[in-house]
């Protein structure tokens, strides 16, 4: 049976506020009453909510898994409410979308802001994190859909593909990346195997899957141990370290279309042989999408499939 849902927004509003007082305040009830509520959802599901300090509450292991439950409905519901009396024939609400870290961070912003200049009843909500986080929050209906980046998420997705619906929306070159300095004085603009297995390398991953991947792809050798002198989670800062001829890295080519066209920045190819990354849409595939849904992603596919419009966006 579930919760009281009356007591579960009193809970919210606590747990939101820290403070007993204050979720009394905004519901416009008593001290007493919001106590009574939260001891009653406490015997309702059988576990203790908050620790009582003096006047502080302090959240147990509990409370932080009911509210990481409810805040993505009660927050879409405060949200979405006043849109259930407007017309659905055009695109207008929250959307709640994930995206890798670089990708949405470089395209997102002006994508979205391009898609509100037609559509300005569009309101966002952008999660950026890794494959398996995205996943995780999709499976979980925080998101209505992620932009994935396959190559990093193959794993997750191997042996339960049928759940997702995967859309491709565009294809991505990794390169290793060094700058020019670099290339010329260190490496000796040498591209061989016995010259860049004892290079300087900078990863923004922890265990640097890509570059294994890299290295095996044109070499067909796998690496144990690389010299790698940083590892820093900032894609950004890992091409500041490039740029300043710290070493090489691993990026996608889009990132630095500029710099390579102007020589500051030399992409690595022992063979003519990319590595290809594809990066898509995903849904839950029982998930019926929206209109605005819809419409969205047609409108973020024409932006990111023009050149110009991506290079535009760095």
């Amino acid at each position: 049976m579930l919760p009281d849902l009356n007591r579960l927004k009193v809970f919210y509003h606590v747990y939101s506020l820290q403070s007993i007082n204050m979720a009394a305040k905004d519901l416009h009830l008593t001290q007493p009453g919001i106590s009574q509520h939260i001891k009653k959802l406490e015997i309702e599901i059988k576990t203790p909510l908050f620790i009582r300090r003096h006047k502080k509450i302090i959240p147990t292991q509990a409370a932080d898994k009911l509210f990481d439950m409810i805040k993505p409905f009660i927050e879409t519901l405060g949200s979405e409410i006043g849109n259930i009396a407007k017309p659905m024939d055009h695109p207008c609400g929250l959307l709640r979308i994930g995206a890798p870290l670089e990708f949405g961070r470089t395209y997102f912003p002006i994508i979205c802001h391009a898609f509100r200049k037609k559509y300005n009843q569009v309101k966002f909500k952008i999660s950026l994190g890794e494959p398996d986080q995205l996943l995780d929050m999709l499976n979980r209906g925080v998101l209505d859909f992620a932009v994935i980046d396959y190559f990093s998420a193959k794993d997750q997705f191997l042996g339960k593909p049928e759940q997702y619906k995967i859309d491709p929306l565009a294809e991505e070159t990794f390169i290793l990346a060094g700058s020019k300095e670099y290339f010329e004085t260190k490496m000796k603009k040498r591209v061989t195997f016995e010259t860049l297995v004892l290079m300087d390398f900078i990863t923004d991953e922890v265990e640097p899957v890509i570059l294994k991947h890299w290295f095996w792809h044109y070499f067909k050798k796998p690496i144990s141990k690389f010299n790698l002198i940083m590892t820093i989670e900032s894609h950004q800062a890992l091409l500041s370290c490039v740029r300043l001829g710290m070493g090489l890295a691993i990026t996608a080519d889009h990132l630095v279309w500029d710099e390579i066209e102007t020589g500051k920045i030399i992409p690595i190819f022992p063979t003519k042989k990319k590595v290809i990354n594809k990066i898509s849409f995903v849904q839950l595939r029982d998930k019926k999408p929206t209109l605005t849904e819809k419409t969205f992603q047609t409108f973020f596919k024409k932006q990111i499939k023009t050149k110009e419009s991506l290079k535009q966006t760095e």
